[in-house]
């Protein structure tokens, strides 16, 4: 999971993307984003075996954007959350 934390706003973001796409090396994939309610920030899911390549998809944007990474684990199953409460 990638949170990007814009600095003056989606705006010069959209511009950005508008003008040159995502940027991304091969082998990062994009998989789904969603807006913050106030339009501050995007988390974004991504997918890739090389964790370098973040660093070079983010060097095009990090003028206008802060980044932080989180790597998930698996989905959570309904046992999972079964044996959590005791059941």
């Amino acid at each position: 999971m990638v949170i990007e934390r814009f600095h003056n706003g989606k705006e010069p973001v959209y511009q950005r993307f508008a003008e040159s796409g995502r940027m991304m090396p091969a082998g990062l994939s994009y998989i789904d984003s969603w807006l913050s309610a106030d339009g501050k920030c995007c988390f974004q899911l991504m997918e890739t075996d090389d964790q370098t390549l973040f660093a070079d998809w983010t060097k095009h944007w990090c003028d206008i954007v802060d980044f932080e990474f989180i790597e998930l684990g698996e989905k959570p199953t309904e046992q999972d959350g079964e044996r959590n409460n005791g059941n």
